[in-house]
This record gives C-alpha cells, sequence and structure tokens, in this order.
C-alpha cells in the first residue's frame, strides 16, 4: 500500500471511531469566511472545565481540515475536558500569513463568548503538526496557559531551509527566511521564545514527516530562554500516531497535558 493509501485509510478509520464515540458536538462560526468555525465539545459534569483550543496540521494547506483531529478532541472530552476543536483558513483556501495566524487568535478568544461552562484561566493550545507550530505560536501571544506540540513544526526557519512538506513553510509565509524576514519574525516560535507558559512536545522517534530534532531543538532553546519545557520521545511512533486515541502514543501524552496543567 502506497503512504497516500495508508494516511486515507488511516483518517477513514479515526472518523469511524469518533462517529461510534456520539460525542455531543456543536459547531458555532467566530468569523465570516466559512473556515472560521470551532466544534465545541463538553466533558460530563457542570465545569466549569478546563479548556483545550485544538489545531489540526496539514502542513497549512487546504487539503487538510479539523476533521482530524476530531478523534482526539472527543477523548479530551472523555477526559473531563472542553474541546474547542478549530478551523481555520489556509493555503489554497484563503489562508497563509497572516490569515492563518489572526484565525487562530480570533478563534481562541471567541472562547470568551461561547455559552458554555468553560475555565479559561485553564485554556491550553494543543496542535498537531503545522498545529503544533500554531498552538506554539498562540502561546507565545499570552491568550492560553500552556501549549502541547504534537510532532510539531517549531523551527519554521529550519523548516524552510530542509524544504520540510515540499516547501510548506514558504508557502505559508510567502517566501524564503531571506525574502521575508518579517513574517519569519511574527510567525516561527524559535524567533518568539520565551512564552511564559509550560509546554510539552511529543515527537514520534519513527516521525519521516516532521524530524524529531524539531522538537529537540526547541526544548533546548526554550529552557535556556526560561521557559518550563517537557519532551516526551515516543519511541517507534510515527507522525500520525500521536493523534490516535487509539495508540499507546496517546495516553502518555494525556498524561502530560493534565500534569502540565496541575502545576
Amino acid at each position: 500500500m502506497q503512504p497516500a493509501d495508508r494516511l486515507a485509510t488511516f483518517l477513514t478509520r479515526l472518523a469511524e471511531w469518533v462517529d461510534e464515540a456520539a460525542w455531543p458536538v456543536e459547531t458555532t462560526a467566530y468569523g465570516d469566511d466559512a473556515d472560521q468555525v470551532g466544534e465545541l465539545r463538553l466533558p460530563e459534569g457542570p465545569g466549569p472545565h478546563p479548556t483545550a483550543v485544538v489545531i489540526h496540521g496539514g502542513f497549512w494547506r487546504a487539503a487538510y481540515t479539523h476533521a482530524t483531529t476530531a478523534a482526539i478532541s472527543v477523548a479530551l472530552a472523555r477526559a473531563g475536558w472542553a474541546t474547542w476543536n478549530l478551523e481555520y483558513r489556509r493555503v489554497g483556501s484563503g489562508g497563509g500569513y497572516p490569515e492563518t495566524l489572526e484565525d487562530v487568535a480570533a478563534g481562541t478568544d471567541a472562547l470568551a463568548r461561547l455559552d458554555a461552562p468553560l475555565d479559561l484561566d485553564r485554556t491550553v493550545a494543543i496542535g498537531h503538526s503545522a498545529g503544533g507550530h500554531l498552538a506554539l505560536w498562540l502561546a507565545s501571544t499570552g491568550r492560553v496557559a500552556g501549549a502541547v506540540g504534537l510532532a510539531a513544526v517549531s523551527d519554521l526557519t529550519a523548516a524552510a531551509s530542509e524544504h520540510l512538506g515540499g516547501d510548506a513553510v514558504v508557502e505559508f509565509l510567502g517566501g524564503t527566511p531571506d525574502d521575508v524576514p518579517e513574517a519569519y519574525g511574527a510567525a516561527d516560535p524559535a524567533l518568539l521564545l520565551p512564552f511564559g507558559v509550560p509546554q510539552v512536545l511529543a515527537h514520534g522517534t519513527q516521525d519521516d514527516r516532521v524530524p524529531i530534532a524539531q522538537s529537540r531543538s526547541h526544548i533546548e532553546r526554550a529552557r535556556a530562554a526560561g521557559d518550563a519545557c517537557r519532551l516526551l520521545e515516543l519511541e517507534g511512533v510515527d507522525h500520525f500516531d500521536v493523534i490516535d486515541p487509539r495508540s499507546r502514543a496517546w495516553s502518555a501524552i494525556q498524561d502530560a497535558l493534565t500534569e502540565m496543567m496541575a502545576r
């Protein structure tokens, strides 16, 4: 089976898992564009609930949607978190720099307007791959109390030089670091430290899409800047296991998130 076919099969089975879970979900717009929506899932109990802003990946491109992070949104709701699974404009659907960043910020700000029992003082951003970049960037804005990057693209400058995702960073920011240094300065988590909030990065040693060196380097930079930052190196785990609640990786990620927010 080709890699694209394996990914399609994985995403289909993950969607089936979400359908079988049948967890109540409410979709709410935070802007006028069709992609400016979030899916709210609430845990059992009266609340107020700690809240996770969930941000999907896909190298910032329109081909991937927030359906890919619906499963971890359900898993976190089961574990007692309110989850706000964001969609946003992406490259090919009106996004890129700065629109994608503006949407993630606006979508997070919209939490305060939701009629739901949310504990906004315990809001964390959790994102996968390019969504991990957006979660870390969101932490740099002061909007969340912590961030979790799952196989995150945490160093855009390095990712551009390494041509990750077929030059996805160059597409997203509109050029190389030499072409648009101001965009990298505004969007690259590696250039925005310290964030002043705790971070957890989870990365599989078998990730063939975003090298684990991205997370290792971020940990070193974050700690040197004074941030509390933890790396979960997940042996034998690939790029997509970290968004699969059925995987052995997920329980370790969920435990680390709970521990981080309990401090």
